[in-house]
């Protein structure tokens, strides 16, 4: 399938009037125009033109919610199919990322990418899962079984270590994917969901879990700051536990601890190394 790109910006609007009308109105997801519509807005992610969320102003992210309609909408369109890779197969209705040499892509089997990502250039793709609709940045490493979910954002030289779980997020439209951004280090097993934004440069020590709703316990300075959502640039992240008063009592339940940050004007390596060594944390 040949798409000719890039768009006048005329094109993209059409485009997008139409999904979200088929969106609202079941009876027109089978027009033709429609459906034409939503198979280019799939190939405009799949070659990085267009993305499921964007940064903007103020660091800012905005959702792009017509994008993750056309990525739904594509797959009541399409019937599962046999997919063959050497000789693994599959039964699915989104095709496999192939082509990965001229793309510039490392990729180890088996890892799988699926129709609709966008992996730039110089990545290296161990054996795990990028599903659709998710943008993964030039100089990353998904290392063995991390799991980058649907529209999740990474950034660049993004370090994703061996099981992590990125978080995916088609339903609703309006929220927001995980966000991920560049010079990132993520831990060991550690577990990112629910729209969770690390600003860039964050280090996260193996087997945090992040939610929307885990506290977030910055005890770096004289008080201890409560943040939800959201881990400020550079933080040094490690799981920790806070006493939660229930009926029946006090008990522990699981947080994260922002116990320092990453030293501004130093190369990933040196300073994730600095990191490591100061305040111990264990990736």
């Amino acid at each position: 399938m040949t798409h000719e790109f890039p768009w006048n910006n005329e094109r993209w609007k059409a485009a997008q009037s139409l999904i979200e009308a088929a969106w609202a109105s079941p009876d027109q997801r089978s027009n033709p125009e429609v459906l034409r519509a939503v198979e280019d807005t799939m190939a405009a992610l799949d070659q990085g033109i267009l993305r499921t969320a964007s940064p903007g102003v103020h660091g800012e992210w905005e959702v792009l919610e017509w994008v993750k309609m056309a990525v739904l909408l594509y797959f009541p369109a399409h019937s599962s199919l046999v997919l063959e890779a050497g000789d693994l197969a599959f039964y699915d209705k989104v095709p496999i990322k192939t082509s990965f040499a001229s793309l510039g892509i490392r990729v180890v089997p088996p890892a799988v990418i699926r129709y609709s990502a966008y992996v730039e250039k110089d990545c290296i793709v161990m054996p795990s899962f990028i599903n659709v609709g998710a943008r993964v940045g030039s100089g990353t490493m998904v290392d063995t079984w991390a799991t980058v979910g649907s529209c999740a954002q990474i950034g660049r030289r993004v370090h994703l270590s061996g099981g992590v779980g990125i978080g995916g997020v088609l339903e609703p439209v309006q929220a927001k994917p995980v966000i991920v951004e560049d010079d990132c280090f993520v831990g060991s097993r550690c577990i990112v969901v629910e729209g969770v934004h690390l600003e860039q440069g964050v280090v996260l020590g193996a087997g945090v879990t992040l939610t929307g709703s885990s506290p977030i316990l910055d005890v770096s300075g004289s008080e201890t700051r409560m943040l939800k959502g959201r881990v400020p640039a550079r933080s040094v992240v490690i799981p920790g536990s806070m006493t939660k008063n229930f009926p029946s009592g006090p008990a522990q339940v699981a947080c994260a601890l922002i116990i320092g940050q990453r030293h501004a004007g130093t190369d990933l390596k040196t300073s994730l190394n600095d990191a490591l060594r100061e305040f111990e944390v264990t990736v």
